[in-house]
């Protein structure tokens, strides 16, 4: 309904610009033609010359199924949707207006229009910050502006525009709100602007956002912890800078807290265990530098290897991954593993686990995988006990 009230004005608009015109020239018919070219007319109708004529054929390119392009498809649509003969009397109408009636008609729909005009997504996104800037905005309209903010920087030139715009400094101020579903919409923000863009990662973290990202993550709202953990992982996963910030804020206090209690949300688990196979696997390739002491810490192994009991067989297999790239530490003793931590058991229960899933239909190609996943994890293992417990001549 809106669409056709929208294109009736335009149609309107345009005649009266027409007959306007006309009435300033000699010409005898009405003419209406694209704003882009005067030689791809849009419709052409002379009524005193065939009054019989069959209506004009007027492609449909826009349809009915979207937003108009521009005023040019809005004009093809609303030609291409209206009576002939409506048309005629509207422009029988339109001629008999005074110049100062059609002057004054004229600015109305163009008054219309300009109310009616889409801002451009900055705009939309300036308006939600400075919304929430507000420091007497009710909550539901906080909400609001929070949730359109979401939707906008989806783009990454949108992301990278809410730095200049303010947003940044403003969504990190809402991650100390009072109410933690406000801050658990700003985390997530600020995880998705980040996310794979070095140019937002490099602004929220001068901004100081990870340290309250990692006191976040240890809410006792889970779903505020979830975003809050997400949008740490954005910011420190392949960021170098962003992960010696993140050791400088105990981070890996942080996610040997959320490793070591088995009542923690499932979801939690699988964000820092994958996190924790990201970080070993960056110390890998940095060879020449000295390992993080906490990588093996007993107690840390341990709770890694205890992922591998749960029932939840894409949990297990994370905790695999963290395995194998933590096997690869130089500081990491596979002694301890066995000894202390049972690996050598935790491997074979999953490995019964596994041959049973294989026979599966449903279960099979990803229990193969897994599978595939833990014999590695078992070479390696093995191969550490051997170098390990090699008793020299």
């Amino acid at each position: 309904m809106e669409r056709c009230l929208v294109a009736g004005f335009c149609l309107w608009f345009t005649l009266t610009f027409v007959i306007a015109d006309e009435n300033k020239s000699s010409a005898g018919g009405l003419i209406w033609s694209s704003a882009k070219e005067e030689g791809d007319l849009l419709i052409q109708y002379r009524p005193e010359e065939d009054s019989t004529a069959a209506a004009p054929v007027v492609h449909d390119a826009d349809g009915f199924d979207g937003g108009f392009s521009s005023l040019d498809s809005m004009l093809q649509w609303a030609i291409g949707h209206s009576n002939p003969e409506k048309l005629k009397e509207t422009a029988q109408d339109v001629k008999q207006l005074s110049p100062s009636e059609l002057k004054k008609r004229q600015e109305e729909i163009k008054d219309l229009m300009e109310k009616l005009k889409m801002p451009s997504d900055a705009k939309l996104m300036q308006i939600a910050i400075d919304d929430l800037k507000n420091s007497s905005l009710s909550l539901e309209d906080r909400y609001r502006a929070l949730q359109e903010l979401l939707i906008l920087v989806e783009p990454i030139d949108n992301a990278n525009d809410l730095g200049k715009l303010g947003g940044l400094a403003v969504l990190i101020h809402e991650l100390n709100h009072i109410d933690p579903e406000v801050r658990k919409v700003a985390a997530w923000i600020l995880g998705k602007a980040s996310q794979n863009n070095p140019i937002v990662q490099k602004q929220v973290l001068e901004l100081g956002a990870l340290s309250k990202l990692v006191r976040m993550a240890k809410s006792d709202f889970v779903e505020e912890a979830i975003k809050a953990f997400y949008a740490i992982s954005s910011l420190v996963r392949n960021n170098l800078s962003g992960q010696e910030l993140f050791y400088a804020a105990a981070g890996e206090t942080m996610l040997q807290d959320i490793l070591r209690n088995s009542s923690m949300d499932i979801r939690l688990q699988k964000k820092a265990v994958f996190l924790v196979s990201d970080l070993a696997e960056t110390q890998l390739e940095k060879a020449d530098e000295a390992e993080r002491s906490f990588f093996g810490d007993r107690f840390f192994l341990k709770s890694v290897v205890d992922l591998t009991h749960s029932k939840d067989i894409d949990l297990q297999e994370k905790a695999l991954i963290a395995l194998k790239n933590l096997l690869l530490l130089r500081t990491t003793k596979a002694q301890v593993l066995r000894e202390f931590c049972g690996l050598d058991v935790a491997l074979e229960r999953m490995r019964v686990k596994l041959e049973v899933l294989m026979e599966e239909e449903d279960h099979r190609d990803y229990a193969m995988d897994v599978e595939s996943l833990r014999n590695q994890v078992e070479l390696i293992f093995h191969e550490r006990l051997g170098k390990r417990m090699q008793v020299p001549t």
